[in-house]
């Protein structure tokens, strides 16, 4: 693993050496996005705002982060990012303000801006272009399309090639080992977690887990305590805001039924790094992997 752990901080950190807007050919640029729309420019993006966290750190990765000129509230990735102008959060967007920057293109979220927002913008002649990724190899897509929107193509192809390497290498170390049964808990009340179509189960599923709530309907369920004591996971793993342990997460003690309460297997991982759809998702696989690497060495001890 210390191999796919280095490519994770070369590509973490790609953006300081990556050539800041690479001069390409000045030339008509066409790419779709996420919801199928084609998207033009008649020359590379200068101006880029994003309306998502997950938005504006993908255009640094992409080399582009001299072009975004604002974004929204918690885009505080990389560092350069919270030096930015906001104009909005999750409930609230400045449209006015928006229109008053003069973008060239405009980064919007499907689910997450919806889509009579995204409408408005297109309406007011706006250039706009949607993400929605659902899966991992949707990320080096994404920054892949925004390096043709921006002119950087060549930084963001390199930094592409190189997580879907990290990926490939993650898979074949892990496609053999010994089914690890996992519940991921996204929130304590309600008790949320994700189902299989979700893209931390994609995670999971990568280092050689198994996702016990993979079966529901619902994108991100309400489950019930009963139904994790039944479901009786070998590990429980809950996302947080930073790196200290929630206290919400103690409460699972008093469950020692539960295989993951009775072997110490009940852990959090930094939300930032496993739930953006970001290269940083290379660092919460890595660190999801070893958490159930621990998980089978203490079960072949037992």
């Amino acid at each position: 693993m210390k191999r796919y752990i280095g490519l994770v901080v070369l590509l973490l950190a790609w953006p300081m050496f990556a050539p800041a807007q690479a001069q390409e050919l000045l030339q008509a640029i066409e790419v779709r996005d996420d919801e199928g729309t084609l998207v033009s420019l008649p020359e590379p993006a200068r101006r880029i705002i994003s309306l998502s966290p997950h938005l504006a750190e993908n255009v640094y990765s992409a080399g582009a982060g001299k072009a975004l000129v604002a974004t929204v509230e918690f885009s505080d990735y990389p560092r350069k990012a919270r030096k930015l102008p906001r104009i909005g959060g999750y409930k609230t967007i400045d449209v006015e303000r928006i229109v008053s920057m003069k973008p060239d293109l405009v980064l919007a979220w499907g689910s997450g801006n919806g889509p009579f927002l995204i409408e408005h913008l297109r309406k007011l002649g706006l250039v706009v272009f949607v993400s929605e990724p659902v899966e991992l190899d949707d990320v080096p897509s994404l920054i892949e399309r925004l390096g043709i929107l921006a002119g950087t193509s060549r930084s963001a192809q390199d930094v592409a090639q190189l997580y879907r390497q990290t990926i490939h290498g993650i898979k074949q170390h892990y496609r053999k080992k010994r089914k690890v049964s996992v519940f991921y808990q996204v929130w304590d009340r309600p008790l949320i977690t994700i189902n299989g179509e979700h893209m931390i189960s994609d995670v999971i599923q990568l280092c050689g887990g198994h996702n016990v709530f993979s079966e529901q309907k619902v994108l991100a369920p309400q489950v019930s305590r009963e139904a994790v004591i039944k479901a009786n996971p070998e590990v429980i793993v809950a996302s947080s805001e930073i790196e200290k342990r929630p206290e919400w997460l103690d409460n699972w003690r008093k469950w020692k039924n539960i295989r993951a309460v009775k072997q110490g297997h009940v852990y959090t991982l930094p939300a930032d790094i496993i739930q953006r759809q970001t290269l940083r998702l290379l660092q919460g696989t890595t660190r999801l992997c070893g958490l159930l690497d621990k998980a089978r060495k203490k079960s072949a001890r037992l």
